[in-house]
C-alpha cells in the first residue's frame, strides 16, 4: 500500500485519514471510496478505487490496530517507521497530525475492541417501474420495484447494492419489514 500511498496528494490523503477516524467513531458510516478516487483522479493522479480501497482498508486496520494497543502518537509513528516498505514522509506526517489530534477519541471509546464485523445500512432508494414490451413480446405491462441499498462494508468502504422484486417479491419483503417493525415495538 506504500507506493499506492506515495501517489496521493497530501490533501487528499489527509481527507482520507480523518473520514477514517470518524469512521471508527462512528460519526459515519463509512468512506465513500468512488468519490474520493474521482476527485483525485480530476486533479490529475492516476490511482483506481480498488488501489484507494486497498490504501483506505490498510489504514483502518491501522488507526483501529493502533486504538486497540492503546499507542501514543510517537508510539504509532516509530512503529511506522519500522515498517517494511516505508511511508513517504507526507504521509506519516498526515498520520501524526490526524492520530494526535483525533486518534484518542477511539481509543477512550473503548469500541476499537468491539467493531462490528458485518455492514452498516446508510441508505435505501426505490422505484416502481413497468416493462412495456420486449424483443420477444410485443405487450408485456410487467410492473417491477427496483431497490438500490447504500451500505458501508465493516472498513467503512461504501457501496451501492442493487436489485429487481417482482410484485409478490415486494410483498413478500413488505411482510417481511413489517414483522421487523412490530417486534421492535416490543423491546
Amino acid at each position: 500500500a506504500a507506493d499506492k500511498i506515495r501517489l496521493i496528494p497530501q490533501d487528499f490523503f489527509a481527507e482520507l485519514c480523518e473520514q477514517i477516524i470518524q469512521h471508527l467513531n462512528h460519526k459515519i458510516p463509512g468512506i465513500n471510496t468512488a468519490e474520493l478516487c474521482q476527485r483525485i483522479q480530476t486533479s490529475g493522479v492516476d490511482i483506481n478505487i480498488g488501489d484507494l480501497a486497498k490504501v483506505a482498508n490498510t489504514l483502518s486496520f491501522l488507526f483501529s490496530t493502533a486504538a486497540r494497543n492503546n499507542l501514543s502518537t510517537e508510539e504509532l509513528v516509530t512503529s511506522l517507521g519500522s515498517g517494511v516498505s516505508t511511508l513517504p514522509k507526507h504521509a506519516v506526517q498526515v498520520i501524526r497530525h490526524v492520530w494526535n489530534e483525533q486518534g484518542k477519541a477511539i481509543a477512550l471509546s473503548g469500541d476499537a475492541r468491539t467493531t462490528a464485523t458485518v455492514g452498516q445500512f446508510v441508505d435505501m432508494k426505490w422505484k416502481l417501474g413497468v416493462a412495456m414490451s420486449s424483443d420477444t413480446c410485443r405487450s408485456l405491462k410487467y410492473p417491477y420495484v427496483t431497490v438500490t441499498l447504500t451500505v458501508a462494508d465493516p472498513s467503512g468502504q461504501i457501496t451501492d447494492k442493487s436489485f429487481e422484486m417482482t410484485i409478490p417479491q415486494f410483498k413478500n419483503f413488505f411482510r417481511q419489514f413489517k414483522e421487523m417493525a412490530s417486534v421492535l415495538e416490543t423491546v
